[in-house]
């Protein structure tokens, strides 16, 4: 007998669609600024399910769905999470910070924060900007931001996929309400 035998999908007690979208969410939503890969959007999608965000917001470039490109890795995430579309960034986060989100773009800067010493204040709501495979978060946005956050890396790469991003990010945010906000 093995000790640790893996669980069927029926075991695992997941909600089902409708009761995920009328679900609690965390209050932060992903931004996507310009993501070409339908495979990185799908798996923000992804993530944005398993860590229960509020919304993806694709922007740009970033392609919608429907999309058999963005369905292949999302695994139907894209019907669970809500999501809308902006021609231009600019104008989400401009939209956001109306509504009283702190903007935050995960990007390599100055003065940017590690994710590892962030903590989310409880009476906030989090808008976190992932950038372009190549040029990362656009300049104009970050100058909109109200401060960015950094991944610590320790290899010899400037740089994580930004799918990989999306999740890292979203894992330590989760937790980090879980464990600190009542």
């Amino acid at each position: 007998m093995t000790l640790y035998r893996k669980l069927d999908n029926s075991e695992l007690k997941r909600a089902t669609l409708q009761e995920f979208r009328e679900g609690k969410k965390f209050p932060f939503v992903v931004i996507l600024d310009n993501v070409r890969s339908q495979h990185n959007i799908g798996s923000a999608f992804r993530s944005a399910d398993a860590f229960a965000a509020e919304s993806v917001i694709l922007c740009g470039i970033c392609a919608t769905p429907p999309s058999a490109e963005i369905r292949k890795a999302a695994l139907g995430a894209e019907e669970s999470v809500v999501w809308s579309y902006y021609a231009n960034t600019f104008d989400a986060v401009k939209e956001l910070k109306e509504q009283g989100y702190r903007i935050v773009s995960v990007e390599q800067t100055e003065n940017s924060t590690s994710l590892d010493l962030f903590t989310p204040n409880a009476d906030e709501k989090y808008a976190f900007i992932f950038g372009n495979e190549v040029k990362g978060v656009s300049q104009e946005v970050v100058d909109m931001s109200d401060f960015t956050l950094e991944i610590p890396q320790f290899g010899s790469k400037h740089s994580l996929n930004v799918s990989v991003s999306v999740g890292v990010v979203l894992w330590e945010v989760a937790t980090a309400f879980q464990k600190h906000i009542k």
